[in-house]
This record gives C-alpha cells, sequence and structure tokens, in this order.
C-alpha cells in the first residue's frame, strides 16, 4: 500500500464509481479496480459493495476513509514542516446552500486568493440535508448551512444571523390579504429546501395545508414568477436587497421563529488537521466570527 493507492481508494469512494475515479486521477479503470482489489486483500476485508449502478462503502470502507483524510492530512502538515515553502497548497472541497453562495460566495473566492493564493477552492450548491451528508462522508471540507445541528461527528462555528421575508407580487398590501386567497399560490425549491420549509411551517401555523406548488430550481426563476404576479415565496432579505431591490415585488417581515435564520459553518472534527481546512477556518475568527466579506 501507498498513499496513491490510498487516493485512488477516496476517489472511489468520492465518485461512487470506478470509472469516474479514474477519469479524476488520470489512470485506468483496470488500475484502479487492482489496486482496490490489493487495499481489500491487504486489510482483509471488503471496502466497498459493488452494484451495477453505483458502489457504495462498507462499513470497514469507511473507517479507512477516515484514517485515509488523517494520513493525508498528516503528510500535508509535514511538508509545511520541513519543506522548503510554508505556503499551503492544495483543494478545498465547500458547499453552500444556494442563496448563501449567491450572497457569499464571490467575497469568499476574493478573500482566499489574497490570504491563501495556493488553495483552489472547489465550490459546490445542493439542499442542507446533502451538504451535511457530503460533509460527514468527506466529499465537502466544510460547508455553510442554516443551524441548528446536531451531530457528534461535526464541529460548527456561527457565521452569521439572517432573516427570511415573504416576497409576493406588488398587488398584495399585506399577508393577511396574501393569507386570504381562494387558492394560495408558492413558488418554491425542490423537497429538502430550507426556505421551503419554513414556508410550509409558516402556512401550518395558519391552518393552511394544501396550497398550489410551482417549484423552481434557481433563484431567478423563484424571483420572476412572484413579479410576474404567479405565486409567493420566503427568501433571504440580503438577497432581495443586494440583486432585486428594483424588481416589481414587494416584501413582508416574518415572525422570529419563522423569520431568522443563523448560518454556521459546519466541518468534521476528525479533518481539522487538514492545513488547509485550518487556513479557511481562520477567515472566520474575528470579531463575533463575521465573515470579513462584501455585504
Amino acid at each position: 500500500m501507498n498513499i496513491n493507492d490510498l487516493n485512488l481508494f477516496a476517489a472511489v469512494a468520492f465518485h461512487g464509481n470506478f470509472t469516474k475515479a479514474a477519469e479524476a486521477m488520470c489512470t485506468v479503470q483496470s488500475n484502479v479496480t487492482a489496486r482496490i482489489k490489493n487495499l481489500e486483500e491487504e486489510f482483509g476485508a471488503t471496502l466497498f459493495l459493488r452494484t451495477s449502478r453505483k458502489v457504495e462503502l462498507t462499513a470497514a470502507g469507511k473507517t479507512l476513509l477516515h484514517y485515509s483524510r488523517q494520513i493525508t492530512n498528516l503528510i500535508e502538515e509535514a511538508k509545511l514542516s520541513i519543506g522548503k515553502s510554508d505556503m499551503i497548497k492544495g483543494q478545498l472541497k465547500v458547499g453552500f446552500t444556494e442563496t448563501t453562495m449567491a450572497l457569499k460566495g464571490p467575497g469568499l473566492v476574493t478573500e482566499m486568493a489574497e490570504k491563501f493564493p495556493l488553495i483552489d477552492l472547489d465550490l459546490t450548491s445542493a439542499m442542507r440535508d446533502k451538504l451535511i451528508n457530503d460533509v460527514l462522508n468527506y466529499r465537502l471540507d466544510a460547508a455553510f448551512i442554516p443551524a441548528p445541528v446536531y451531530n457528534e461527528e461535526l464541529e460548527h462555528i456561527h457565521i452569521m444571523d439572517e432573516r427570511i421575508v415573504a416576497v409576493t407580487p406588488l398587488k398584495f398590501k399585506s399577508l393577511d390579504e396574501l393569507l386570504a386567497q381562494p387558492q394560495l399560490k408558492a413558488i418554491v425549491f425542490d423537497e429538502g429546501c430550507f426556505f421551503r420549509a419554513r414556508l410550509e411551517n409558516w402556512l401550518i401555523t395558519h391552518d393552511i395545508t394544501n396550497y398550489h406548488k410551482t417549484v423552481m430550481h434557481s433563484i431567478e426563476g423563484v424571483v420572476n414568477f412572484i413579479e410576474s404576479g404567479i405565486g409567493f415565496s420566503f427568501l433571504p432579505q440580503d438577497i432581495i436587497s443586494t440583486f432585486y431591490h428594483e424588481r416589481k415585488i414587494k416584501t413582508f417581515s416574518l415572525p422570529p421563529e419563522i423569520g431568522a435564520v443563523k448560518t454556521v459553518l459546519i466541518y468534521r472534527k476528525d479533518n481539522l488537521s487538514s492545513p488547509m481546512l485550518k487556513a479557511f477556518i481562520s477567515l472566520f475568527s474575528s470579531l463575533k466570527l463575521q465573515l470579513n466579506m462584501q455585504q
């Protein structure tokens, strides 16, 4: 076994597919298959469950992935300690919800480039639950998600407080008027969206369990449909004030239990030995742990 074997193993775990792992590692599938087989023989355990569609880690595979990440982090630390350069170099995978990506992504990339120019950021957006799962399974190094977080394997840093507002067409003068419609229409994201969940909880408090849903897959699409008078939605106040303040839409405040949101940065506790993750977290160590980025 060598470090390249562990890198190939981690690639298969990340992609869930031998062919994709081979492409990512610039090798052939037969080599990946052979190296994984050698690892399984060396450890005396099956590392992946293979199906016709994908491969999944076994319990033994998850254990090895945990140690593999620690070994990789130790090697990076050693390079910094005894190498000629003290510059941190590598790739960091960070996840966001789509709204947080739109607000904070550009500023974050700029600040990382200024302070840690040799760290490449790989940014991705997804629903909250997927981001948590990807951090837990080492597919992401860190992720920005709405709190709360309940998992003993994860650490989190409070990043900022946000407000969710109801966004409606111009014709509505109040939320009471909106709720009084014969058939309430909402523009929402897919199941699993944090803002959709808050919207549905709010409707339940008003004894509304059935409403017409139009599912969109982008913030721009949601705003366009609201402006067209099709329905309403819940979005962060900062998104509207930053990007859509000139649009023909209206916003209404919500009660704190619905409208208040805490955004946190999550990462695995056992991944904190990563020099790149440490560098990333250091960006948020200023007063009140607020993002020092564009507002």
